[in-house]
């Protein structure tokens, strides 16, 4: 059995894709997933999984769309992936706002190159840091009004979805087992 993460993209952000957490929750042991926990009203949802399934987003993305009636891109993290996603912060020792510091959770590893251009420039007081599947945005003063955070939105798209620490430090301590 394998802890299991989805990042549900946009639920629950604005009016137009509120969903239930219980809806939520039950979409998710209906399809078969054991240990189904949400995180507050975020569309975080952590799941246990028998065994890998191959294109386990997507399956989500139809289920949610055709029972919930809302669309939503759906990331999909292991345990381990998130382990190594928290380990390998390289901006832990200048972040000193954990609501500040995003990671950015990429769908396709692939896209990585996307954000090379990126890492060359000067953002200022922002920064920025990789690790496999992700991008991490220190981002002092404002994330929604970071040069750096709209960049990384728009040279990746729809294939990304961010979260602060403070959610990925619960999320990390929920796949982990500890209260």
């Amino acid at each position: 059995m394998t802890p299991t993460l989805a990042l549900l993209r946009g639920i629950n952000v604005g009016k137009a894709k509120r969903v239930a957490m219980a809806d939520l929750r039950a979409l998710f042991e209906d399809l078969g997933f054991r240990d189904v926990r949400t995180l507050l009203n975020s569309g975080n949802v952590v799941f246990t999984v028998a065994r890998e399934k191959k294109d386990l987003g997507r399956t989500l993305e139809k289920a949610i769309a055709q029972r919930l009636g809302v669309t939503s891109r759906v990331t999909i993290v292991t345990a381990a992936e998130l382990d190594a996603i928290v380990a390998g912060n390289p901006l832990l020792n200048v972040a000193t706002n954990p609501s500040r510091l995003m990671v950015s959770v990429i769908n396709s590893a692939a896209d990585m190159d996307r954000l090379k251009p990126l890492l060359k420039r000067d953002w200022g007081e922002d920064r920025m840091g990789v690790g496999p599947r992700v991008a991490y945005l220190w981002c002092p003063n404002s994330i929604l009004e970071s040069e750096l955070a709209v960049a990384v939105a728009k040279a990746l798209g729809d294939g990304v979805t961010s979260r602060n620490w403070t959610t990925i430090s619960k999320l990390h301590a929920m796949t982990s087992g500890a209260t």
